[in-house]
């Protein structure tokens, strides 16, 4: 029996770690019989996820938009067209406001808010029969966290461009969407996850009484890829209901 996505052919990017939301997505993308092109800033470490599912592996810096743009060409060259893609790259920032720095700042615009626009401009570029783009959200750019301005503003930002996108590229037949991933035990909260008070401050906050996990974000990713999703220019929020609450004070979480 096909899968759902057989023979499709879907680049990932942010995909580097095998605790990633990235690496998760490519595993299951790749069950249901996807061909894929797996990227990220290091080659090395994409390799390890790629070789596995015998899938390409290319480094690639979402900022860098010739990098992008030859992201989308690898695809389109090793496969003859390319039907999905969908974006994870991110970086940490924290802190208040008031000890905010332009670099902080230009980083973060950078990667989640100039890289987006820049990874749908060149992968829609590429499906001149229609497709679907997702780029990965974030709760706290539902919510109002203190101290992740920069993270969070550039994450909401991102969000409009789907919208956007959306609009622009819906005679195309390309869908655009966001997946907005709550608290989720991954490569980049593996810290978090070590302190007790931290992990029951989250759960505290969320209705379906468990963190969500990577499999559950690949899984809502493959349904918004595959033909299945009728949805354009949405923001998906899988948080197990965290945003229909609030995020935890520094206090609460110590």
């Amino acid at each position: 029996m096909a899968g759902r996505m057989q023979d499709k052919v879907v680049v990932i990017i942010g995909a580097s770690d095998e605790r990633s939301m990235g690496a998760a997505t490519a595993r299951r993308l790749h069950a249901e019989g996807a061909k894929l092109v797996l990227a990220a800033r290091r080659e090395d470490r994409v390799k390890a996820v790629a070789e596995p599912l015998g899938a390409i592996a290319m480094a690639c810096d979402i900022s860098d938009e010739a990098q992008v743009e030859a992201l989308a060409q690898r695809a389109v060259d090793s496969y003859g067209r390319l039907d999905g893609a969908i974006n994870f790259a991110g970086v940490e920032a924290g802190g208040p406001i008031a000890e905010m720095t332009r670099e902080t700042l230009q980083q973060c615009c950078d990667v989640h808010f100039i890289g987006t626009a820049l990874f749908i401009k060149h992968m829609a570029a590429h499906m001149p029969d229609g497709g679907s783009i997702v780029t990965a959200s974030s709760q706290t750019a539902i919510l109002a966290p203190p101290g992740l301005a920069a993270y969070s503003g550039t994450k909401k930002g991102a969000d409009q461009v789907v919208r956007v996108a959306a609009v622009e590229y819906g005679p195309q037949n390309i869908r655009v969407n966001s997946l907005s991933p709550g608290f989720t035990p991954s490569a980049m909260t593996a810290g978090y996850m070590e302190v007790p008070s931290v992990k029951a401050a989250f759960l505290k906050e969320m209705p379906l009484g468990r963190f969500p996990t990577t499999e559950d974000m690949a899984n809502t990713a493959l349904w918004l890829l595959s033909d299945e999703a009728f949805v354009t220019g949405q923001v998906i929020d899988v948080s197990a209901g965290q945003t229909l609450r609030r995020i935890p004070t520094p206090d609460e979480m110590a």
